[in-house]
């Protein structure tokens, strides 16, 4: 049972890593740099949401919430197929723009740990 748990922890932490590195280009450049081509985003404060992925648009720009929330990844950007699947939970960062609220940051949230079973 420990070396389940503990594949399970590898399991969760490589997917974080890959969901990261699959969303590092649409991040907001760190200050004193210029935005990378086409990504404009307006100076202002991210907004967070926590949720589960209902749906994902075929081209990777677009993500739909259970909870109806879209969110799209800056202009020239997209998420690497096969990265984010539906039912998994993540946590975006986000910035309404023209009335979009495009991602800035996006991660898997790990699941919680169950708790251990007796026999």
């Amino acid at each position: 049972m420990g070396i389940f748990k503990t594949l399970a922890a590898i399991l969760v932490m490589a997917s974080v890593t890959i969901a990261v590195e699959a969303v590092a280009q649409t991040q907001a450049p760190p200050a004193g740099q210029p935005p990378p081509p086409g990504i404009q985003l307006p100076p202002g404060e991210d907004k967070i949401i926590e949720g589960e992925v209902r749906s994902i648009d075929p081209s990777g720009r677009e993500i739909t919430l259970t909870d109806g929330t879209k969110l799209i990844t800056p202009p020239g950007a997209a998420l690497k197929p096969g990265v984010l699947a539906e039912g998994m939970k993540v946590i975006a960062s986000y910035r309404e723009h023209n009335g979009n609220n495009v991602l800035t940051e996006l991660a898997l949230k790990e699941p919680s740990a169950s708790p251990p079973t007796t026999r």
